[in-house]
């Protein structure tokens, strides 16, 4: 992609699934690279996978606490050089009948990492740049669920939503300081996480899902959201702001 060699990215849930896809890609752009994650295990092992394609750091990180996710992009920025790519990556889900099972408790702790969380890093970054008088790119993770309600998701459909509105928002104010913000909503991908889900359903759920749902009948790969992050990322998309793109194999065309 044009324009990214050198750039300091920072992505946010980058020890697995679409965010360690998302680090590597940056790496193999020629980026500099510092990732959080929440499980100190898991962050050692992708430190060790991604340290083998270039320059890569990272820290645990839960950003559904503020102060430690402020912390994070000071310690980014500080580790890339600067920072002005930030893949806003972290998020969590399960699935829960609205009826039966879906307790306040569990609503709150979606939104604490899925919008409040983004909020944080998003707005900390924002901070940051703007302090140091740098153009940058911030690009929300958000969802094909942010679009169109799935059953038995009701607090996570809602969390995506609500980050489309809060990378609207962000555009509008962010733009005259030349800071692109952006959102990505991907489909059904094949995650660790999709993974789990999917292992408490009966038979191969995934290719059934694709098979139903999914216009190019398979699921995507976290490589298919990384090359999503690389562009927004890029000067290849240097007049994309406030927008909006999917990644799901034409899953959101189907009525």
């Amino acid at each position: 992609m044009m324009g990214l060699a050198g750039r300091g990215v920072l992505v946010s849930g980058g020890t697995s699934g679409i965010g360690l896809a998302a680090a590597q890609r940056f790496l193999e752009e020629g980026c500099r690279v510092y990732i959080t994650g929440h499980e100190p295990d898991a962050l050692a092992a992708a430190l060790e996978k991604l340290g083998k394609r270039g320059e890569i750091s990272g820290q645990v990180c839960d950003v559904s606490d503020h102060q430690q996710a402020i912390a994070a992009v000071e310690a980014a920025d500080a580790a890339v050089g600067a920072l002005t790519v930030v893949a806003n990556n972290a998020g969590i889900s399960w699935r829960e009948p609205f009826l039966q099972q879906l307790e306040v408790a569990h609503w709150d702790r979606i939104m604490a990492v899925n919008l409040r969380g983004m909020f944080s890093v998003a707005q900390a970054a924002a901070q940051l740049l703007v302090r140091a008088g740098r153009a940058g790119s911030i690009i929300n993770m958000a969802s094909t669920n942010a679009l169109g309600g799935e059953e038995d998701y009701a607090h996570y459909n809602s969390s995506k939503g609500g980050v489309l509105q809060l990378t609207r928002s962000m555009a509008v104010e962010l733009g005259p300081y030349g800071i692109r913000v952006n959102a990505i909503c991907p489909g059904y991908i094949d995650t660790p996480l999709n993974q789990t889900i999917a292992g408490g359903l009966p038979g191969d759920f995934a290719q059934r899902y694709a098979n139903e749902r999914i216009p190019l009948r398979r699921v995507g790969n976290p490589e298919d959201v990384a090359a999503a992050y690389a562009f927004l990322a890029s000067d290849d998309a240097a007049f994309v702001h406030g927008a909006v793109l999917a990644v799901d194999g034409g899953q959101v065309a189907v009525m």
